[in-house]
């Protein structure tokens, strides 16, 4: 499965007020822009256009939609191709000349489509975003996307060039149990976690738990994103995860609120943070850790939760 981290600077040109937790703001302009960019029939809703498959914006933000219209929504849900990880700053107020950065995950072929992507974020700028201010949203130059540390685009010059070497996510990766020795091992969530055991959302987060959220995250990117539909032995994983015993936990739960353009009402998104420590045989699941870390876990990734860092203690 192809894998691109994409970070994106900006400059803002006007004043702007934007919330404490941003994921949400970035994801509702980035879909406005991006529906500009390249939708050809914007009357229609994508559930009535016969190119809404082969569209990019309905690919990226209308799976839903898709897969009520292909009858394939008693099937296992589609994960969006990308997730935006917002800045962690709880700063609200920027002025003319304030930097601005977030990142940006793609998944699968949708890295082949980056020209896209940048050209609605930099329409984003012109769009302006958080409150308004005298009748005008923050605006905000684009001055360049970084991937490591190769320069893809510039606002100097205005030219784009894709990655010279796309990162691949491999299975195999994940196959290998027992390959590393870990006994014990920290797990930091970082922005909220929202995740849903016996169809309730947990306050806690016992490993059997967090193990299952990410063979459903690994196993949904790779099918729907990767080359080969994954084969984990659930059922062995799972009994193995409930063994593993919490050491240390300092979890809370985060409420924040976001108001929905779409359902046109006001949405709590709280979410566990904080940090759990787990003792035992943990070797086997340190790559989906590894991997979870990196895309996100849970619900609402898009807004760039779900946000996890980890370290191995012994």
């Amino acid at each position: 499965m192809l894998y691109g981290k994409y970070l994106i600077n900006c400059v803002f040109e006007t004043e702007a007020i934007l919330p404490r937790i941003k994921g949400s703001t970035i994801r509702g302009v980035f879909g406005i822009a991006l529906k500009r960019v390249v939708c050809a029939l914007r009357h229609l809703e994508c559930s009535e256009c016969l190119l809404a498959a082969r569209c990019l914006y309905a690919r990226t933000f209308e799976k839903g939609s898709l897969a009520r219209k292909e009858r394939k929504a008693s099937q296992t849900a589609s994960p969006n191709p990308f997730v935006l990880e917002p800045p962690l700053t709880l700063q609200t107020h920027y002025y003319p000349g304030s930097p601005f950065s977030f990142h940006l995950l793609l998944f699968g072929e949708e890295n082949k489509n980056l020209a896209y992507f940048v050209y609605a974020l930099d329409q984003m700028g012109k769009i302006g975003m958080g409150k308004k201010i005298n009748g005008k949203r923050g605006s905000y130059r684009l001055e360049s996307v970084v991937s490591g540390s190769e320069v893809l685009y510039s606002g100097s010059d205005g030219v784009l060039k894709l990655p010279e070497n796309l990162t691949e996510v491999s299975i195999d990766e994940f196959m290998g149990a027992g390959a590393r020795d870990c006994k014990m091992l920290k797990v930091e969530i970082v922005s909220p976690l929202r995740i849903k055991y016996r169809n309730r959302l947990t306050r806690e987060l016992p490993f059997h738990v967090l193990a299952r959220a990410m063979l459903r995250r690994v196993s949904s990117l790779f099918e729907h994103y990767g080359e080969i539909k994954p084969g984990f032995d659930y059922r062995g994983l799972v009994e193995r995860a409930a063994k593993v015993k919490t050491a240390d936990s300092n979890l809370g739960w985060f409420d924040w609120k976001r108001y929905s353009n779409r359902q046109e009402r006001s949405m709590f998104m709280g979410g566990m943070v904080g940090s759990v420590t787990y003792r035992g045989e943990l070797g086997e699941f340190v790559p989906f850790i590894d991997f979870c870390s990196k895309v996100h876990l849970g619900k609402q990734t898009t807004f760039g939760l779900g946000k996890m860092r980890y370290e191995i203690l012994e």
